[in-house]
């Protein structure tokens, strides 16, 4: 096998290896070329070749999303891993494991001019798990630092025992900080940053390895509940008569199918869950807005609850939010073995353990079920929405809302079902969804900008089929994404394009104006056709609700290309529907 001939690239390979990161994602550059070269020949990793570091983000934090295990990028010096910032915030949210490994020049090189060189240490401060600033190889006792340069024992006998004391040194400090890193990374679910300095030469290879670093290993335990807060909760979730959990962002199948029935069984629990929940069951709340929007101030101070429960990542509904700020709960409990945020400024509990194991505490101590009219009430409304829903469908022209009502009922069951931001995944948001789809969206940052990118990766990692539903600015502005080796032909891309950033003409604003049209609607006369060209997908359209469903009825079918499917919707009427169906439901 061929090897690099710096130690700290085999330091950093190895490690990676022992700790079972397979999915390496390299980006060109010869300052990591140390790098580039172990990784590509051992046989044990899968290495995919991205050119835009953007993407290749993006595309790694798909694939960590579907294995729930950490992913590494590898790139060069300089502004490349700057373009992994949107990524790693995305990550740091959402609690997805990268690793970024990021090659550096020498320190004596930083800050005097050299090309392709920034100051590389801690660049990602705030947005990340763990900053490990590997130091350099001592390459020969030539280079030894003397002793006005760097502080050393008095008692060496010779430069070359100062040479291997020191390199030793180093050894020991770079294996404790990569061990530290992605030991973080596992941990803690997020992203982790290595920076590690080469000097040249950078191509320089050897068949065998020089260094064998031990790797630190760390067993990931369940965390148990505190007993002196399950008691506490114990006793106040068996008084209070009105119980609100409300489910953000949330993997498939992590809770037990037999906690769900208990909840559902508890007429002083609702359960408010969203597209991105993955949770299911005919006695929950699903499509939030649908529900609450139409509210009167009376209604939603009957929606306050005594308790809420709160679990999953960050939450789509402004709606719900709103309320639930207006009109505090008594009590905000919630659930993650990481970290609670006070979403709306009554946190009372952060209970660290997952939510499977709480409610496998709680509800096997919680002796009787509280006598109270809180869910009946709310099933209710639940049921008339759901009625008025399907009239409103039945009497408005093709849109963006018939579009999704359409599209989500055609996608196959067992499928991977990506979202991409803003408009898609609100629209998503009203309606049914297939308890047999499993549906993401990076609503971390909740930003347009890798969505593509992070499908493409989970396409690669998940072996069903992936289908990616997304507007056309978040599309175009992660175009990128497609400039891919690796999308799978089974992948499907929707696009809807209502010529610009639809979402803007829903929100206060003065409508139909030049400066409205230019700066925040952007509009755009784009399509997809050429970039579907260039990038070897099979390409087609839709434009009413016949075509639509007649390209639907095969889009899904086996191909020998990737598909996409863009959707043109009528901007002019896209707002006024919507807007219109939360006054029908009421």
């Amino acid at each position: 096998m061929i090897y690099p001939k710096i130690p700290l690239a085999q330091t950093v390979i190895q490690l990676c290896k022992a700790k079972h990161i397979q999915h390496i994602i390299i980006s060109p550059g010869s300052r990591s070329a140390p790098l580039t070269i172990g990784f590509t020949n051992d046989d044990f990793f899968k290495c995919y070749s991205i050119v835009d570091e953007r993407c290749a983000a993006f595309f790694a934090m798909g694939i960590a999303q579907q294995i729930k295990a950490p992913t590494a990028l590898v790139c060069t010096s300089g502004s490349a891993l700057l373009n992994y910032y949107p990524a790693v915030a995305e990550a740091y949210y959402s609690d997805i494991p990268l690793v970024v490994l990021s090659a550096d020049r020498p320190k004596h090189l930083v800050g005097i001019g050299d090309g392709q060189t920034i100051n590389q240490k801690n660049v990602y401060e705030n947005h990340i798990l763990y900053s490990a600033n590997l130091k350099l190889d001592l390459k020969d006792e030539k280079k030894v630092p003397s002793n006005d340069e760097l502080p050393i024992m008095k008692n060496l006998e010779s430069k070359l025992e100062r040479f291997l004391g020191l390199q030793k040194d180093i050894q020991e400090h770079n294996e404790q900080e990569i061990n530290t890193a992605i030991n973080f990374a596992k941990l803690k679910n997020g992203p982790v940053h290595i920076n590690i300095p080469f000097d040249e030469p950078l191509y320089e290879t050897v068949k065998t390895l020089s260094v064998s670093p031990k790797n630190n290993v760390i067993v990931k335990e369940p965390q148990e509940v505190d007993d002196y807060i399950l008691k506490e909760c114990i006793e106040d979730w068996s008084v209070a008569s009105k119980k609100m959990i409300l489910v953000g962002v949330h993997s498939p199948n992590k809770i037990q199918k037999q906690w769900l029935e208990e909840l559902a069984k508890d007429d002083s629990v609702i359960v408010f869950t969203e597209t991105t929940s993955n949770l299911h069951h005919k006695s929950f709340l699903p499509s939030i807005d649908q529900i609450i929007a139409p509210l009167s101030e009376e209604e939603q101070k009957a929606l306050q609850p005594d308790i809420l429960l709160t679990f999953g990542g960050l939450i789509v509904s402004k709606k719900i939010k709103a309320i639930l700020r207006k009109f505090k709960p008594k009590q905000h409990w919630h659930i993650d073995e990481k970290q609670a945020n006070d979403t709306f400024f009554c946190l009372t509990k952060h209970i660290e353990t997952s939510p499977e194991l709480f409610f496998k505490s709680l509800l096997t101590k919680v002796a009787h079920y509280k006598k109270s009219d809180y869910k009946p009430k709310w099933l209710k409304v639940k049921q008339k929405r759901l009625k008025k829903h399907e009239q409103y469908l039945s009497k408005i022209p093709f849109s963006d809302f018939t579009v999704f009502n359409t599209v989500l009922k055609h996608i196959p069951n067992n499928t991977v079902l990506q979202v991409g931001n803003s408009s898609a995944i609100r629209y998503t948001q009203l309606f049914s969804i297939n308890k047999t789809l499993e549906v993401f969206c990076n609503r971390g940052t909740s930003g347009i900008d890798g969505s593509t990118s992070t499908a493409i990766g989970c396409a690669v990692a998940n072996k069903k089929q992936t289908v990616f539903i997304t507007g056309d600015l978040s599309f175009f502005y992660d175009s990128n994404a497609l400039w891919n080796n690796y999308i799978p032909t089974n992948f499907r891309i929707i696009v809807v394009n209502n010529e610009g950033g639809g979402i803007f003409r829903i929100l206060p604003g003065h409508k139909n104006t030049e400066n409205f049209d230019t700066y925040f609607e952007t509009r755009h006369q784009l399509n997809a056709a050429h970039l579907c060209k260039m990038f070897n997908f099979e390409y087609h359209t839709a434009t009413d609700d016949t075509s639509l469903k007649q390209e639907l009825n095969t889009f899904f079918s086996d191909s020998n290309t990737p598909k996409l499917l863009e959707i043109f919707t009528p901007k002019a009427l896209n707002d006024e529907i919507l807007l219109d169906y939360f006054k029908f439901i009421k």
